[in-house]
């Protein structure tokens, strides 16, 4: 009758019931764990260094430097290409591209640096400096690179061994004399760079008596919580921050026994300079840091060494990235005094992301992580229009007359523009070099979501429904002047007209029933009076069977739909059967859908006729039950097929119907 006895009991019960309800899961934590434990457990490798030195001529990667890691870390993800073989071939490194959208260009010059310092040439003594505005991904970048370490070195491709209890988790081969080393070179074709650190010295020679061949060496796992191979340095309080942050400090509880500051064993090896060597050392913000701890840079870099305390030099082989803003960055190039720095910096714009398509993944990904989506439906082309009005925000004004903002954000998203081309995106390009440094982050945009996420009530998100919210944040933004909230006022009236076309285009979809069959059918009827309008023949009537001209009224009734104009009718024409040749030597069926301007028009072409149903059935107040049976087979439609919720779906009816009736 002990309570304790009964409460333990009590106890066990619950646990048995706990674990039994896990089984029926498919999901037993504790075999979970045990599996963690067991597969930790495989990650441990104990040996001599004779042992390594075995591992090592079998296979020479385990002792590359640390940008040659990243490097193979990168491409061992996987490389796309896209647009292949065209002057506007974009490379997608598979690496970033789970996190990381619509800076491919960016990451691209990132990739090129790690390739090159992973061939030992001179950019691998220089310090990786990402510059953009704030949301734009540098920090994410930086992150991807230090999760990516911790991962990769737990395989056995990205395997490291390091000299066990060396604060600095050297590499083993830093044991072999340099008399030695060309010998090795020669008959293995390994390389080795660097020196021991003073204590792997005191214990070479204390220790294990100069037995290089002795000495313990252990495989290791890159952690920035345990502080193996990644080091971070923010900066904060110069009048409080020491520099033994980065490059270590006095063990005061040894220093009493050896009696000198000079011995290895009265000194931590524990900066953060120390403790990133193999890996990847992050500056935050490094041009915020007071000068004095830039110093340690510039020998780090060049160098490739630390000055600590009263030792002599210290090799360390590590990765320096450091990000900040544009503004910072002006003030530092303009600074004498840098010059030394300036001459040792890789520096990578990484500026905003100008494509719609994926600025709508970047709110995706991060709206996903939370957990208001589990109540609240986002309507279709929510998060597209909310990208819209973003990437606008960050265009320059082109300078060509003919081209306005909303024809350029298409044109930058690969949409085909009637009488624009490739070469005109990459003009528009190259006469804006400072596109993407300014707008609005993508912060902004989901704080804004956010907000409308979380109102009293709120069970679907629209595109109306973002717009307000982001415009009702223009009044708590510090950052906006009086002069761009006018002009993003302006650029949301922009993107609700484009979304007003969208919207008049889903909702006669939705009133179209079986709408591929019914643009199959326009679409074959076109192509077979195209076809015999450019070969001067007559078309067979399907049903008498007599010859007639080739339907004119029909050709152009599509053709205009995209304002193709009597004297460009001809060219279009043959356009259309010259893609339609292309697509039969490839042995491709040609549907409506394989010209982007024809699938325009035959949409267009089907949607005018349906106008006048769409706009009396939306906009009647008390529909008849004709009318009311229609709408709800349009709703059902949109709930069905489009991705719409009733309560959407509703909202976008009574919208169109208002727009309609204008």
């Amino acid at each position: 009758n002990d309570p304790t006895d009964v409460a333990t009991r009590s106890w066990q019960v619950q646990r048995r019931d706990m674990q039994e309800q896990d089984r029926n899961k498919g999901f037993d934590i504790s075999e979970r764990l045990e599996q963690l434990r067991r597969e930790r457990e495989a990650l441990r490798w104990e040996g001599t260094f004779r042992d390594y030195f075995e591992l090592v001529v079998q296979n020479p990667k385990l002792a590359q430097l640390s940008h040659a890691r990243i490097n193979e870390m990168i491409h061992a993800a996987g490389v796309e290409k896209i647009n292949e073989g065209t002057r506007d071939e974009i490379i997608r490194y598979n690496f970033f591209a789970r996190e990381l959208f619509g800076i491919e260009e960016s990451i691209q010059k990132i990739v090129e640096y790690f390739k090159s310092a992973a061939q030992r040439l001179e950019v691998r003594k220089r310090i990786l400096l990402l510059m953009g505005p704030v949301g734009g991904g540098k920090s994410t970048i930086v992150n991807m690179l230090k999760r990516g370490l911790e991962e990769w070195t737990r395989t056995d491709q990205g395997a490291v061994y390091a000299i066990k209890d060396c604060p600095m988790h050297e590499e083993p081969l830093h044991l072999i004399p340099h008399e030695l080393r060309p010998e090795i070179e020669k008959h293995y074709g390994i390389y080795i760079e660097g020196d021991l650190c003073p204590q792997c010295r005191y214990m070479l020679e204390h220790v294990y008596h100069g037995r290089h061949e002795d000495v313990r060496v252990h495989r290791i796992v890159f952690s920035e919580k345990d502080r193996i191979g990644i080091g971070t340095f923010a900066p904060s309080d110069p009048k409080s921050q020491d520099i033994t942050e980065l490059t270590g400090s006095i063990d005061l509880s040894t220093i009493g026994e050896v009696g000198v500051e000079s011995d290895p064993r009265a000194y931590r090896f524990d900066g953060e300079l120390n403790i990133a060597n193999r890996g990847i050392m992050e500056f935050v913000e490094m041009l915020k840091v007071d000068e004095k701890f830039l110093y340690s840079l510039l020998t780090l870099s060049q160098e490739q060494s630390i000055k600590t305390g009263r030792f002599a030099m210290i090799y360390a082989d590590e990765v320096i990235v450091s990000h900040t803003n544009e503004n910072e960055y002006i003030a530092f190039a303009g600074n004498k005094k840098s010059e030394a720095l300036q001459d040792r910096i890789i520096l990578v714009r990484v500026p905003y992301n100008l494509r719609v398509s994926q600025e709508e993944r970047i709110y995706d990904k991060l709206l996903k992580q939370s957990e208001a989506l589990r109540n609240v439906h986002i309507a279709p082309y929510t998060l597209k229009v909310a990208a819209m009005f973003a990437v606008m925000t960050r265009l320059e004004e082109p300078k060509r007359a003919n081209v306005d903002l909303v024809k350029k954000m298409k044109l930058y998203d690969g949409e085909e523009v009637e009488g624009y081309k490739s070469k005109d995106v990459r003009e528009l390009k190259e006469e804006a070099e400072r596109e993407g440094m300014d707008g609005i982050s993508p912060r902004y945009i989901i704080n804004r979501l956010s907000s409308a996420l979380v109102r009293d009530g709120v069970t679907c998100l629209t595109p109306i429904d973002a717009l307000r919210a982001i415009k009702d944040g223009f009044d708590t933004h510090t950052g906006i002047t009086p002069e761009q909230r006018e002009r993003y006022l302006n650029l949301i009236s922009l993107a609700r007209k484009e979304y007003d076309e969208i919207a008049k285009v889903e909702v006669q979809r939705a009133f179209v029933y079986s709408f591929e069959e019914m643009a199959r059918t326009l679409c074959n009827n076109y192509l077979d009076n195209v076809e015999a309008y450019c070969n001067k023949e007559k078309i067979k009537d399907p049903i008498t069977e007599e010859e007639m001209e080739p339907d004119e009224q029909l050709m152009r009734s599509i053709e205009e739909q995209i304002g193709i104009t009597e004297n460009a009718k001809n060219t279009f024409r043959q356009e259309i059967l010259i893609r339609i040749s292309s697509y039969a030597r490839k042995g491709k069926a040609f549907d409506y859908t394989s010209h982007e301007r024809l699938k325009e028009a035959i949409e267009k072409k089907i949607f005018a006729d349906l106008k006048d149903v769409v706009k009396i059935t939306t906009s009647t107040k008390t529909p008849d039950p004709d009318q009311l049976r229609r709408i709800n087979e349009v709703i059902d439609r949109l709930v069905r097929e489009h991705g719409y919720c009733p309560v959407c779906a509703n909202e976008l009816l009574n919208y169109v119907g208002t727009l309609l009736s204008r």
